[in-house]
């Protein structure tokens, strides 16, 4: 099968980033064929040094900077913003994730890049946005789990925790990415670029709309750990060997076929205190007390061909061991200065056949799709 035709094959994105956020955008954008040039002051991203492991590089940097081509600039210097803004002439795309203003007291505000190029799209990436209070403001995600309110509702009974990756980068760089693409359909239609701005803050929140209008409705959702607050049966059981499953019911038919199948009780959901989710909630611990004592009464295998008769949604709670040699893990090949790294594979697949993901770059390398 002939290679596919990229989707953004031909166009021209420039990146002044650093971290996460910024370039899980970029990334996915190059993956889609669009040309990027990553700007890198010359001690280059700061996410190379995160840690050691891929190979003896960062796994940050390997993951979220496949396929891009790194241009090291100086950009206190004069000659550094010059190049830079002959860069930005002829490009499609500007992203970039420099501190609020940080662009503009280098005389490359983006809104006068824009007006020296009018089908520039550019989307800066932010903290808490161009304006207000907190605009100033270093953020990193960890902060932002905290500033939001994701961490009060993330953990257990007992102390509120951090989600385990940096979620709050990764769904900036997503929200950035789809922005920047409906800013190209955009633009084929009218032909004219846009700004576009992403704060991380703003992000976080939305994705926080459900716990936000349960707390200001009265019912504020409680640390739960691996439970859900408004869905019983939901959360982890150990079976007799010690695998642990997770469970979850969605509706009233499968409560009823979970009975039947694996508590051994089909009468059960006649019981007022289970007869429906509100129900079951209002007595979660008498509830989960059943489904307990009926997975610590089998085995693993057992409880998998009952949960499977029963069509429950279950999973194992797994680790990245488990990750690692799971059935479903699909994996890709990149190339790296220092050797080849399997990562997971992008979840979007494409019926034109297999993508070919560019390489990693050392500083001031270009990448194998645009050498």
């Amino acid at each position: 099968m002939n290679a596919p035709v990229l989707p953004l094959a031909g166009l021209v994105v420039v990146a002044v980033e650093q971290a996460v956020a910024a370039p899980f955008c970029t990334a996915r954008l190059a993956d889609a064929g669009a040309r990027v040039i990553k700007i890198e002051r010359p001690e280059g991203d700061f996410a190379r040094g995160y840690d050691a492991v891929a190979k003896g590089q960062s796994s940050y940097f390997v993951w979220l900077n496949r396929g891009k081509e790194s241009r090291v600039l100086d950009l206190g210097t004069d000659a550094g913003r010059a190049t830079l803004r002959a860069l930005v002439s002829g490009a499609d795309v500007l992203v970039q994730n420099l501190k609020p203003g940080a662009m503009g007291r280098m005389g490359l505000a983006p809104e006068d890049l824009r007006a020296e190029n009018p089908r520039l799209i550019t989307c800066s990436i932010s903290g808490y946005g161009e304006t207000g209070p907190m605009a100033g403001r270093k953020a990193y995600d960890l902060l932002i789990q905290a500033e939001s309110g994701l961490a009060s509702v993330t953990g257990g009974p007992d102390e509120p925790s951090r989600v385990g990756i940096s979620i709050v980068d990764i769904a900036t760089g997503a929200t950035a990415h789809a922005a920047v693409l409906e800013a190209l359909i955009r633009r084929g239609i009218t032909g004219e670029g846009v700004a576009i701005s992403v704060s991380m803050f703003d992000v976080m929140a939305d994705w926080l709309a459900v716990p936000l209008l349960q707390a200001e409705g009265g019912k504020p959702p409680a640390r739960v750990g691996l439970a859900h607050p408004s869905i019983a049966p939901y959360g982890a059981f150990a079976a007799a060997d010690g695998a642990m499953f997770l469970i979850s019911i969605q509706s009233e038919r499968e409560w009823a076929r979970f009975c039947e199948a694996v508590l051994g009780d089909p009468m059960l959901p006649q019981d007022p205190r289970f007869s429906s989710n509100v129900a079951r909630v209002a007595h979660r611990a008498e509830t989960d007390a059943l489904v307990a004592a009926a997975f610590a009464a089998a085995d693993s295998g057992q409880l998998v061909q009952a949960m499977t008769r029963a069509d429950t949604a279950f999973g194992r709670l797994s680790d990245m061991a488990g990750l690692s040699r799971h059935p479903h893990l699909r994996r890709m090949t990149v190339r790296t200065p220092r050797g080849d790294v399997s990562l997971p594979a992008p979840g979007a697949q494409f019926s034109d056949g297999p993508r070919h993901y560019g390489g990693v770059p050392g500083i001031g390398e270009g990448s194998d799709n645009h050498d």
